[in-house]
């Protein structure tokens, strides 16, 4: 059981796997890691998680996130967005053996459609060179943000289009 103000144990680094977004991971072991540490991550309906070149994506379940309408609930469908965005950017540190704190700095969403089934949603970099920059900005001051763009699609129409920054904390010291 969770307790407020008790951070979650951190899951364990992978081991050493040479570029990529981080899709060296075993992405169902940090799934349920992520489950026991949010554990709202339980309840938003994700049946797979995978990589799609540098697009981290989620097939989810309408079910456990419809509103009285009987589609999506917006809410529940920004909680995802700013989640994938988080994981993303976890994911990405983890690849590169960077224990760092990810938050989320800056969301936005503009809903375009309304869902009305099962849906997939892509997190990717705003910017090619993003994670580049990133990388450098973390190797010049130990710490940076990343802005990704998450968009949901309900088989091939786009109804939901999201954007993040994301921040990466300096690195706590353990010495």
């Amino acid at each position: 059981m969770r307790h407020h103000g008790v951070p979650f144990p951190r899951l364990p680094l992978p081991s050493a796997q040479p570029g990529g977004a981080g899709q060296g991971e075993s992405l169902e072991t940090f799934q349920q890691w992520l489950g026991e540490a949010i554990p709202l991550v339980g309840h938003l309906g994700i049946k797979r998680m995978y990589w799609q070149g540098d697009s981290l994506v989620w097939d989810l379940a309408l079910s456990p996130n419809l509103n009285d309408k009987g589609t999506g609930f917006g809410g529940s469908l920004t909680a995802q967005t700013t989640l994938i965005g988080w994981c993303w950017t976890a994911l990405w540190l983890r690849a590169r053996l960077r224990e760092q704190d990810v938050v989320v700095a800056q969301a936005s969403q503009r809903f375009l459609a309304p869902v009305t089934g099962d849906y997939r949603l892509e997190c990717r970099p705003c910017q090619v060179d993003g994670p580049e920059q990133l990388q450098a900005r973390l190797a010049s001051a130990g710490k940076g943000r990343l802005a990704l763009v998450q968009q949901l699609y309900l088989d091939d129409v786009l109804c939901l289009e999201a954007e993040g920054d994301y921040a990466v904390l300096p690195a706590i010291s353990t010495g």
